[in-house]
């Protein structure tokens, strides 16, 4: 069994080496498919549909997975954008999972400078147009490997709707679906070519609608009981209650409706809450004082709430033998290569990032100081990053729940220029263009070797389910949601 606290191990394997390919078929597929796999790509991301609402983006990838054979069952998870395709049959069962969710108010056009290409819009600035067509990659790289060599198997493509904000995977959790898999792997874009071995936040999301009594704000306001009030006081005590949670926890709201003028007292007011912290337990604990909040501040202001759940994920839970057999097949395929012209995008683009975005996020990763340096020359990311250490992400991801229902990893792979804001403009310019598309040709091929070792290294299925059981315990997947609870279809769908 791996232990991801050896230091000698680390050391080890954070030194480059030559791995030999071995899903040569595969990857001369996915390298054969190239142009459809750039075109459906550049497709999901026109598209740009939000959490939950992603009808024309999962039908795309839908009808690529039918056309190379596997089989679609739609609707799972109680979201129609949902599905499971699957090809083979028997074991090993490895998954692949896959997003083309994306975010509002950020839509731009592929140039390095802010050009809204639908003005107030969506856009794909986690790059996830990106994360479903590899994945897609992968998949069906994978089937042509195992079809011309015989070997027995299966492949699971899941299509995961709503990783922003709503997480979809939750729900696919709660329901079974990666219980019969052997492993899944899954990657991200981002600036670094690097396996990811940390875990991430827990979390929680909410929202609170508070009901008072309306009035004539200037006549006989004392009638009134502010809704608004209600929303403030309980930011008010969430203020206040950041000194006594962990360090590392995070809380973070929006009011959304504060009422809609200002001569009336607003008898309705809601604001969206989401709470985070490394562990599930913390998770708990905090929303429970949250909630709290919102009592106190409905009794200070004599109004009612109600508390509608959004969604509520755990922490990922990492593998280090799927993270040795990613880094291994990284290693076998290389980093992406790009062009002088892009490399020129990336240097104008950098230009509008905020000031020393660029260090500061290199510095979070922990690197040795002699990758380091060599990062902090680059602009695109074209070498390998070895293995950081099992830090917390301070972010969130449903990948999470994934990992506590089997052995899960995933990679990072170079689609933008190194410092790139997450959630911004930049970042949807660069997952429309070239620079995007070679960081996802790579992680196709990247998975697709990773995912035929495990097909045909029975050894390394057994380190990994070993790793598995013993970091969580024993335990089986409980999900953080109630088991009638429904994806929150309508949190976008005036957008």
């Amino acid at each position: 069994m791996c232990d991801r606290n050896e230091p000698v191990r680390w050391e080890r394997i954070r030194k480059v080496r030559h791995f030999m390919v071995k899903a040569k078929t595969a990857l001369a597929y996915i390298d054969e498919k190239r142009s459809f796999l750039v075109d459906l790509s550049d497709r999901i991301w026109e598209a740009a549909e939000l959490a939950l609402h992603e009808t024309t983006s999962a039908k795309y990838i839908t009808d690529a997975l039918k056309a190379e054979g596997f089989s679609v069952e739609a609707g799972v998870g109680g979201m129609p954008t949902a599905f499971v395709a699957t090809w083979g049959d028997g074991g090993p069962v490895i998954g692949l999972l896959g997003e083309y969710d994306a975010l509002g108010g950020v839509s731009q056009n592929p140039v390095p400078m802010r050009d809204e290409r639908v003005p107030g819009g969506a856009g794909h600035a986690c790059g996830h147009n990106l994360l479903g067509a590899g994945a897609l990659a992968a998949a069906i790289g994978l089937k042509k490997e195992m079809t011309r060599n015989e070997i027995p198997g299966t492949v699971k493509y899941f299509g995961c709707p709503a990783e922003e904000n709503l997480s979809g995977k939750a729900f696919m959790a709660r329901d079974g679906l990666f219980d019969e898999c052997d492993a899944c792997l899954t990657w991200h874009p981002g600036g670094l070519n690097q396996v990811w071995t940390g875990s991430s936040l827990a979390n929680n999301a909410m929202n609170v609608t508070f009901h008072g009594q309306t009035a004539h704000a200037s006549a006989d306001p004392y009638n009134g009981r502010s809704a608004l009030d209600a929303v403030q006081l309980m930011n008010m005590g969430v203020e206040f209650l950041r000194e006594h949670m962990p360090g590392d926890a995070r809380v973070h709201y929006a009011i959304l409706d504060g009422g809609r003028q200002p001569n009336v007292v607003p008898s309705v007011a809601k604001v969206w809450y989401l709470v985070r912290s490394p562990e599930r337990e913390q998770v708990d604990d905090i929303y429970r004082r949250v909630l709290q909040c919102a009592d106190g501040a409905a009794t200070m202001t004599e109004t009612t709430y109600e508390v509608d759940l959004l969604k509520a994920i755990w922490n990922v839970l990492p593998n280090s033998p799927l993270e040795d057999i990613l880094w291994q097949s990284m290693q076998g395929v290389g980093p992406p290569e790009f062009s002088e012209e892009e490399r020129e995008f990336a240097r104008e683009i950098a230009e509008t990032f905020p000031p020393g975005n660029k260090e500061s996020s290199i510095n979070k990763e922990g690197l040795p100081e002699d990758e380091r340096k060599q990062v902090l020359e680059q602009v695109l990311n074209d070498t390998l990053i070895s293995p950081g250490p099992a830090d917390v992400m301070m972010g969130s991801t449903d990948v999470g729940d994934v990992s506590w229902c089997c052995p899960t990893a995933q990679i990072r792979v170079a689609c933008n220029a190194i410092g790139t804001p997450g959630h911004s403009w930049q970042y949807v310019a660069q997952a429309g263009m070239s620079i995007g598309h070679r960081g996802m040709i790579q992680a196709g091929k990247m998975l697709a070797e990773a995912a035929f070792r495990l097909m045909t290294e029975p050894e390394t299925l057994e380190n990994a389910q070993d790793e598995f059981q013993r970091a969580s315990g024993g335990k089986p997947y409980e999900s953080a949601m109630p088991p009638d609870h429904q994806p929150a279809f309508e949190q976008f769908a005036d957008e």
